[in-house]
């Protein structure tokens, strides 16, 4: 997917190391590059997976208005299988591209996952500070600040803790998001968004629960006269779309499965929506649907186990999910829960950056 705003060049390839320029609110929809142009002050590292990479985007952006460089890593073997701890000759675990870029380091380096765990402990010894997102499962002193869900167990004085996950949803991206796909605002209200990630071992749900799941929905979308708009994820189960195709046979709104259907409208469902249901499997997906100013419903949360239920029980105790059996009947307008904001200014405060 490519976005006209991110200016790039194309270099000779190192798969280890794709670097990308990132400006606001670019809805993810980016053009990757490989260079070594002059970095960016702020770096922010991951291995490319879309939840490691958006949190640790979304956190850089916030921290400074000017664009800031996004490197998406693959550590090799032996490293891979030790990240983030520091085995011999770890220097060469990214390639020769990183290897290069070791030697201008960055002010601040923001790292997501335990792959970039192991570059953030790198551009430390090298002079960088380091934000480290999620628990790295290794001592905290390794890191100048780590910032974890409140779900999480890990704490320590270098340890900020925020309730679900860091994305750049706030007003301006979902306008952004609303211009972007300007043809959702004709769609018939009100636009219920339907946002399907997909089973995993803390919240197991089947097929069967979504069949019911979408009766319901439809029901709903029927009798007030509305639409439904959308999304699965990469871990959406084939026979789970084929029951979502069922589903929006005959409704208006948009079903996308891949890119087959056009470009992701992921922002456009967001900014557009007047409900949101999303599967509780993802907390970063119900953290940006709650995020909006609508009514929520997190859409299997009664399977939900482990820190996925701990989370889920959080929403429900600030007031901020509601009923899939009757979402349309919530107060719209909503408190928006956003944290990115506020861990950028307490990184600001403890860092000085």
């Amino acid at each position: 997917m490519g976005d006209s705003r991110v200016q790039h060049r194309r270099q000779r390839e190192d798969p280890q190391c794709r670097v990308t320029r990132l400006r606001q609110h670019t809805l993810n929809l980016k053009q990757i590059y490989v260079g070594s142009e002059t970095m960016a002050l702020t770096w922010a590292v991951s291995d490319g997976r879309a939840g490691n990479a958006r949190q640790a985007e979304a956190l850089a952006q916030a921290l400074h208005s000017a664009p800031v460089t996004a490197l998406h890593l693959q550590a090799r073997a032996p490293w891979r299988w030790a990240a983030p701890r520091l085995l011999p000759g770890a220097q060469a675990a990214f390639g020769s591209g990183f290897a290069r870029q070791l030697q201008q380091p960055p002010a601040l380096a923001i790292g997501c996952g335990r792959q970039a765990a192991l570059a953030t402990r790198l551009l430390r010894t090298r002079g960088s500070q380091v934000v480290q997102l999620l628990d790295p499962r290794l001592d905290p002193r390794h890191w100048d600040l780590l910032v974890v869900p409140e779900h999480d167990a890990l704490r320590g004085a270098n340890v900020l803790t925020l309730l679900g996950s860091l994305h750049p949803v706030d007003d301006a991206w979902l306008a952004a998001g609303r211009t972007a796909f300007a043809a959702l605002g004709v769609q018939p209200g009100p636009r219920l968004a339907l946002l399907i990630g997909g089973p995993t071992t803390q919240l197991p749900w089947t097929t069967e629960a979504l069949a019911a799941l979408c009766t319901h929905l439809r029901a709903q979308v029927l009798a007030a006269g509305g639409s439904l708009l959308v999304t699965t994820s990469r871990r959406t189960p084939p026979e789970a779309i084929a029951t979502l195709r069922k589903l929006h046979a005959g409704l208006p709104g948009l079903l996308w499965c891949d890119e087959h259907d056009g470009p992701n409208p992921y922002a456009g469902l967001l900014g557009w929506a007047d409900a949101i249901v999303a599967s509780a499997d993802s907390v970063n997906l119900l953290s940006e649907a709650c995020a909006t100013r609508v009514p929520v419903a997190a859409a299997f949360a009664g399977q939900a186990q482990g820190r996925v239920a701990t989370y889920v029980r959080a929403l429900q105790a600030r007031g901020r999910l509601c009923d899939a059996g009757d979402v349309f009947a919530a107060p719209p307008q909503l408190h928006p829960l956003r944290e990115t904001q506020r861990i950028a200014a307490l990184v600001r405060a403890r860092l000085h950056v």
